[in-house]
């Protein structure tokens, strides 16, 4: 009884959401500071985010609220939903210049591939049909894995990704609140993506209820990775 208690303590303490982005030993000093190690996990978390947000496309419950707008544009156009991720991207990244934002190499990595990653992901991953109990399961994990490699691609600091850097580049240019900024960009995307066609839902809502404290406690997870592996 004693060590299943102390099981479970052990367990709440490790996904206590961490308040702060971590610093790893893998963590650059620059935008450009490449290692081998720190490009591979940069990588690795870029390549499980795009499996997440796939989860969540196959769910068909409701995607994230980005890929609702890439989703709809999938539909009136000849691209597939990872080449409109991947052009989304492109577009946002081009509202930095007025902002002065500088990408990194984190800030590339992240279009390029985020987006391979969930079209892999869409096209060998089954797309669920009247099981909702999976559809959720698949959602929740989704959002779970996103949230872990959140926390690895950030730690590297390799530069945001391009949705992350036009969020902080508004917040320095007009004082208003980062959460405020998010929350807009948000929602211009969710809207456009609703009407263009894209599939939002139950799956949407819980990610955006759910991907705060998922990224916090990616970064609780990550931290001890990091301070057992050095």
């Amino acid at each position: 009884m004693t060590q299943s208690r102390n099981v479970l303590k052990r367990i709440s303490s490790i996904l206590v959401p961490h308040k702060t982005v971590p610093r790893t030993w893998w963590t650059g000093n620059g935008r450009w500071d490449l290692s081998i190690p720190r490009v591979g996990i940069l990588t690795f978390g870029l390549a499980v985010f795009g499996i997440g947000e796939a989860l969540l496309i196959q769910s068909n419950i409701g995607n994230s609220p980005w890929t609702v707008f890439a989703q709809g544009i999938s539909l009136h156009t000849p691209l597939d939903i990872g080449q409109s991720t991947f052009l989304i991207s492109a577009g946002v990244l081009s509202m930095w210049i007025p902002l002065g934002e500088r990408p990194g190499f984190g800030t590339i990595a992240n279009m390029v591939v985020l987006a391979l990653f969930l079209q892999l992901g869409v096209d060998y991953i089954p797309l669920v049909r009247n099981d909702f109990l999976l559809s959720l399961v698949m959602v929740l994990v989704g959002i779970g894995l996103v949230g872990i490699a959140s926390a690895l691609y950030i730690t590297c600091g390799l530069g945001p990704g391009p949705r992350d850097g036009l969020m902080t580049a508004i917040h320095k240019k007009t004082r208003i609140r980062v959460g405020r900024v998010r929350l807009c960009i948000e929602l211009v995307a969710l809207t456009s993506g609703i009407l263009l066609g894209g599939r939002s839902g139950l799956g949407t809502a819980l990610f955006a209820v759910l991907i705060g404290n998922s990224v916090a406690i990616g970064f609780s997870l990550v931290h001890q990775f990091a301070s057992q592996s050095q």
